[in-house]
């Protein structure tokens, strides 16, 4: 049966998440670039310290996903600062088990991995699906928001064990894992990949992309990066971030009026 113009927009308020489209990608990438250089800035620029940065950032991440459950449909601008929030949140956990507590990268990686899976198998155990096209109960938003936590630090955890652990250096490992998204994405082009595997992996992938990226542009010449620092790098990105957001909120407000005029007319 034939969606009509109003039902295509009820689906769409319910489901809490964006349609997946380039600009989603670039939003993605470019928060788990703020996502490290923004968790750098507080805690060593501002003197704020991993706990009192970590303290911070939790509370507005929290205060973030209470607007975000909220909201029965998808708000292009609550969904990205969560989104921005949760980025930092993951990478101060990994810089916090690593600094505070002395784990090594090698374990946080591989605990995070393992952590990240059974998440995957619980929320399609019980939910039989692991689509992004489909977050439309409190449940399932539960279980997305547990999994983008866990692809955050586990991609910081990864990046960091690339570059800083085994020498690779900033550059490299962005080259590593960005050839990983480009090979993903040709196994879901070319040979049929599982649209929904090739998003996750694509997903998990753009976070040490990202980070790995925020070092090489924000560290210093002799720390291996190009020395604009983490102010200048969360700066710029953070702008093109707005401006991306107020570009989908425009979007979305013509589609609906689209489909609220269309419904009109066919009454």
């Amino acid at each position: 049966m034939k969606d009509t113009p109003s039902s295509v927009m009820a689906q769409t308020k319910l489901n809490k998440v964006p349609q997946v489209t380039l600009y989603f990608w670039m939003i993605k990438i470019m928060a788990t670039t703020v996502g490290e250089t923004a968790a750098d800035f507080l805690n060593t620029n501002l003197n704020l310290g991993l706990t009192n940065t970590s303290l911070v950032m939790g509370v507005l991440l929290l205060g973030a996903l209470v607007l975000q459950f909220r909201e029965d449909r998808y708000v292009p601008w609550i969904y990205w600062v969560a989104v921005v929030l949760i980025s930092v949140v993951g990478t101060l956990i990994t810089d916090n088990l690593t600094d505070h507590f002395g784990v090594a990268l090698q374990f946080t990686t591989a605990v995070f991995s393992a952590t990240l899976a059974v998440t995957f198998a619980v929320w399609f155990s019980v939910e039989k699906t692991l689509s992004i096209h489909t977050i439309f109960t409190t449940q399932r938003e539960l279980f997305y928001w547990a999994t983008i936590l866990f692809t955050f630090a586990l991609g910081t955890a990864a990046g960091d064990l690339l570059a800083e652990q085994l020498k690779l250096g900033y550059l490299h490992s962005a080259m590593v894992f960005g050839a990983g998204i480009v090979v993903t994405y040709g196994a879901y082009r070319l040979f049929n990949l599982n649209a929904v595997a090739a998003f996750w992996i694509a997903y998990i992938l753009t976070r040490p992309f990202g980070a790995s990226f925020g070092d090489l542009l924000s560290q210093s010449h002799t720390n291996g990066g190009l020395g604009l620092g983490t102010v200048g790098t969360s700066a710029i990105f953070l702008s093109v971030i707005l401006v991306l957001i107020i570009v989908m909120t425009k979007a979305q407000r013509g589609v609906a009026l689209q489909a609220s005029g269309d419904s009109a007319t066919s009454q």
